[in-house]
């Protein structure tokens, strides 16, 4: 399980399991279980897991569960008839007795709308928390995306850049560095160091 700041790779680092391990990647979307028929909500989470078990080996990511399994808990529960309740344990009782090597990743922005019985050990064998990046991280995160727009990183001064951009994520550091071509585009110049720290400027955090 992958919890974290908004924007700070745990998607990325879902995808990266898959590549690293070269197994299929199927990403499960909770949202689209939920059916208007009473028992296709738990027949269509059942039909989910047999596919990834029959792909298996094979890595399962799920997305934001916090907000797929918010409504199990609580007096929210009672607002569907149960059904988000029974899909929860469906989900919950494979996790505990699955035997296919199906590889679960989930990640969730706030643990707070977890249900305690998802984090106990045996659920998930462990939990991470992925933070906003270091000041190395950023100054990597800088070349990645520029080296990825076929701008030479070398021209810039990165770690001016990266003491600018202190709090952060890995997608603000993106959609700065964007931000700053569509800027010099306009201004009919060449994106530099400046262009980039004016973008920096202007951004609101999300931290």
């Amino acid at each position: 399980l992958l919890l974290g700041v908004q924007g700070c790779g745990k998607s990325l680092t879902a995808k990266a399991i898959s590549t690293i391990w070269r197994l299929p990647l199927l990403r499960f979307d909770v949202g689209k279980v939920f059916g208007s028929l009473v028992g296709s909500s738990e027949a269509n989470v059942r039909r989910a897991i047999s596919v990834a078990e029959s792909i298996s080996p094979a890595v399962l990511w799920v997305d934001e569960i916090d907000k797929a399994f918010r409504g199990s808990r609580g007096s929210s529960a009672s607002t569907d008839g149960g059904t988000s309740a029974r899909v929860f344990g469906t989900f919950l009782t494979w996790l505990s007795e699955k035997k296919s090597p199906v590889f679960v990743v989930a990640t969730a922005n706030d643990v707070t709308m977890l249900p305690p019985e998802l984090l106990r050990k045996g659920r998930f064998d462990e939990i991470f928390f992925v933070d906003l990046p270091t000041h190395l991280e950023r100054r990597e995160i800088f070349k990645v995306h520029l080296t990825r727009r076929k701008i030479n990183p070398a021209e810039f001064d990165l770690d001016l850049l990266a003491r600018a951009s202190a709090g952060f994520s890995g997608a603000e550091i993106e959609e700065a560095v964007i931000s700053s071509l569509f800027e010099a585009f306009y201004n009919k110049e060449k994106i530099s160091t400046k262009v980039l720290m004016d973008s920096l400027q202007q951004t609101v955090l999300l931290s």
